[in-house]
């Protein structure tokens, strides 16, 4: 642990971290690795749900229909959430609409 311009220097788990002093910029951290987590987990079932509706797709698989309902739902979930641009969503579902038929 050692001070450099306001930042304290801590080594977790062989990571050196640069931690701010002031306690609010302390909390604002804590937060935010939080919030990255969260993000990161939701990008993923959305990533997962549009994988699970193409590989059933293209095997033909029965509950396609549900895995396709699921995957848009997701789509939309991580636009609401500020995860993916409007752009972005209406891009995917536009394809994996156009898969669907």
């Amino acid at each position: 642990m050692m001070l450099v311009e306001n930042l304290l220097i801590i080594v977790i788990d062989s990571e050196v971290k640069p931690m701010p002093i002031i306690k609010s910029a302390i909390e604002r951290v804590k937060t935010n690795e939080k919030a990255q987590e969260r993000n990161a987990s939701q990008l993923s079932k959305m990533r997962t749900a549009v994988k699970k509706f193409e590989k059933a797709q293209a095997a033909g698989s029965d509950d396609a229909k549900d895995l396709y309902i699921n995957a848009i739902s997701a789509v939309d979930h991580a636009k609401s959430k500020g995860l993916i641009k409007a752009n972005k969503a209406a891009r995917d579902k536009s394809r994996l609409t156009k898969l669907a038929k």
